[in-house]
């Protein structure tokens, strides 16, 4: 069984490199004031001008009298612009649920370790009575990118120099609101484990883009044999992911 290697670590926004292989079994104008001097009023016009005057003077008097328009609505402030940030989460996770990041966790099933060495993301691996690996279930992330463009990349890592027969990427009905693309992948595999043996293998690539830009990936890889058990494992691990995006 080949030993994990790695993901590329990048940085968010970085071009996301073909990733590790694991392998089971291995953003007022003021008005002139005009001309000083106007036309001459025509004296006839002076009577009901002055007229017009004293019903103005009186109105504007009332209005003062009445304090205004007291009724007025203040004109709405602007609306504040939208911004991307980290959704809001009322998500509580158990005392032995593992932190991924951007506040997403995982809680490993029974029986599954942590892969110490691994230090991109959180990888669990289940081993046989042997010591040998027989499955294992990698949560990891990555920034502005697609979640199909992700879990391409992934899969490719993980069937590199294997005879593998790929599924389509499939568009998955989002779990949550907070979600805008959610896709996923299957596939099998024949390998080598580590006496050069060759070994079945079967596991998907599923990821969850929310709307801050964070993608979620779920990497499951398993040796045939053990699939029934490992797929039930990784269901429950993959739900608890699932509960804290």
């Amino acid at each position: 069984m080949r030993n994990p290697a790695p993901d590329d670590g990048a940085a968010p926004g970085t071009p996301e490199p073909p990733p590790s292989r694991r392998m089971p079994g291995r953003s007022r104008p003021t008005r002139s004031a005009g001309p000083t001097q106007g036309p001459r009023i025509p004296t006839y016009l002076i009577p009901a001008g002055a007229g017009l005057i004293v019903v103005v003077a009186v109105a504007v008097g009332l209005y003062l009298l009445s304090g205004g328009d007291d009724k007025a609505d203040p004109a709405p402030p602007p609306s504040p612009t939208a911004t991307a940030s980290t959704p809001t989460s009322t998500y509580t996770p158990p005392p032995n649920a593992v932190l991924v990041g951007s506040g997403v966790a995982v809680v490993p099933a029974a029986g599954w370790s942590l892969l110490e060495k691994e230090t991109q993301g959180r990888e669990f691996v289940s081993y046989a009575a042997s010591g040998d690996a027989r499955a294992f279930f990698w949560v990891r992330q990555k920034q502005n990118v697609t979640a199909k463009a992700y879990v391409l990349g992934i899969v490719e890592g993980e069937t590199q120099n294997e005879i593998a027969q790929l599924g389509n990427v499939r568009n998955l009905t989002c779990p949550k609101d907070v979600l805008e693309e959610c896709v996923a992948i299957s596939y099998t595999s024949t390998t080598k484990d580590k006496t050069g043996l060759q070994v079945k293998v079967q596991g998907y690539v599923e990821a969850y883009r929310r709307k801050d830009q964070v993608v979620t990936a779920l990497d499951f890889r398993t040796r045939i044999d053990f699939a029934p058990q490992a797929e039930a494992d990784a269901a429950t691990m993959k739900q608890s992911v699932l509960d804290s995006l």
